[in-house]
């Protein structure tokens, strides 16, 4: 492990930006030492150093559907985007992650492709609470459910039934559940019948309500259980309430929300334009300006991309069917520009980013060493600068398939470098070296 020193006059130390230089040694940081930039540092000048972004919903899909995305493909862009640590979810891969053999499967495919650190969801399918804790104990870091159809087959819905299974497990494991809150509707679905090219077919699809009955049930289970639960990719402003009222109540639940919630609106999606469709939808102007508020008051506290690619085929493109083309956004290169583009448009600075990304999603899936500077944390850091932007363009995009929204569009900032266990991984905004990165699952060296 190499050891160094680097120096910046905005450096993200105790939710504070402020002159410091970081002394690192054997992947960990040995000393912060406020002030000016000490003689033997590099001297990283007004960029922001600070901890690297944890982003703790991502599909990778390997083994299985490695042609959708893969661990290798997705690491290094998740590096480029100055994420260290990654959370896979247990869909869409094949086997899905709901035993403790599919576990062993995903790791044993991690092989030496990995450029960042990946950790592992499990996930609760109906009949599997026997698995639960067996699976904690292997190292999965919670556990994800569907209350809908989850886009393939083998990861069926649970009932309330089956969660009332099983969260005293995951109570029992110390682990949390987390909860994909959508309840079918029948007149939703009744809304399925318009024109499948427009948007606004696709969105009465899937009304807010469909959120919010989803979220009121499970702090209901939360409440009877006394299990930890956290909201994935919150889309619908009228579950706020909900969330705020079991705040006050005290109960063990969070929630979170994406990029494309607090930067696009349904009213700009085209007709046909299926790289935008994504489940919950993405929703009105005025439903963002609410998510915004609720990260300001910390109703919503973690900001994770939910890296859903496909194939480009998946998405329909030659049709334009919203009602049948595969719903997901691929972003896991773009998420610090894509946030930092409209934070800093209301009054939120880096260190806003740096909770809502890095330390608030690392404390979500249980590591105590990363997510935030501080000493004899690893040094798992990211230098970028919020000043400037650029167009995005699909082919600098280092995730599998270049579909997405984000093409062509202007975002804020840029990455410049990346640091894993105090090993260069991104120089000058590009991956640079050999797949650096380990399954943290036991055992660790």
């Amino acid at each position: 492990m190499s050891a160094f020193a680097i120096a910046s006059r905005r450096v993200l130390v105790a939710d504070r930006l402020a002159p410091a230089t970081l002394t690192v040694r054997e992947g960990r940081i040995t000393a912060i030492e406020p002030g000016p930039a000490a003689a033997e540092a590099v001297d990283a000048g007004d960029d922001v150093l600070m901890a690297g972004l944890v982003d703790a919903h991502v599909h990778l899909n390997e083994p299985g559907r490695t042609e959708w995305e893969g661990f290798a493909s997705a690491t290094r862009a998740a590096a480029v985007g100055g994420v260290t640590t990654l959370v896979d979810m247990p869909l869409n891969s094949d086997p899905v992650t709901t035993t403790e053999a599919a576990l062993h499967a995903k790791v044993a495919a991690c092989g030496n492709q990995l450029f960042v650190d990946v950790a592992f969801w499990g996930g609760v399918v109906p009949g599997n609470a026997p698995e639960l804790r067996p699976m904690a104990r292997a190292g999965v870091r919670g556990f994800k459910c569907f209350l809908c159809h989850s886009g393939i087959d083998d990861f069926p819905k649970s009932t309330r039934a089956d969660l009332a299974l099983a969260m005293p497990e995951l109570r029992a494991a110390g682990v949390p559940l987390l909860v994909h809150a959508e309840l079918e509707d029948e007149l939703a679905a009744a809304a399925a019948s318009g024109d499948p090219r427009a948007y606004s077919t696709w969105l009465h699809s899937r009304p807010k309500e469909m959120e919010d009955r989803a979220v009121a049930m499970i702090v209901e289970l939360v409440r009877a259980t006394g299990c930890r639960a956290h909201i994935v990719h919150l889309s619908s402003a009228g579950a706020l309430p909900i969330l705020r009222a079991a705040r006050a109540e005290g109960l063990p639940i969070t929630a979170e929300t994406c990029p494309h919630y607090l930067c696009l609106t349904a009213e700009e999606v085209p007709d046909g334009a299926t790289a935008w469709k994504c489940a919950p939808p993405i929703r009105e102007g005025v439903n963002r300006e609410a998510l915004w508020e609720a990260l300001r008051d910390g109703t919503i506290s973690v900001v994770v991309t939910d890296h859903s690619p496909c194939t480009p085929g998946l998405k329909l493109p030659e049709t334009g069917d919203f009602m049948g083309a595969w719903g997901g956004i691929a972003s896991l290169q773009l998420g610090l520009r894509a946030v930092w583009t409209e934070a800093a448009r209301r009054g939120f600075t880096p260190a806003d980013l740096g909770r809502w990304m890095a330390a608030a999603p690392a404390t979500l899936a249980g590591f105590g060493d990363r997510g935030v500077l501080r000493v004899g944390a690893r040094a798992d850091l990211v230098r970028w600068r919020p000043e400037g932007g650029s167009v995005v363009k699909a082919e600098t995009l280092l995730h599998r398939h270049p579909t997405t929204p984000w093409a062509g569009r202007m975002l804020a900032g840029s990455v410049e470098a990346t640091w894993l266990g105090g090993e260069p991984i991104v120089v000058a905004g590009a991956p640079v070296g050999p797949a650096r990165g380990r399954p943290l699952v036991p055992p660790l060296s």
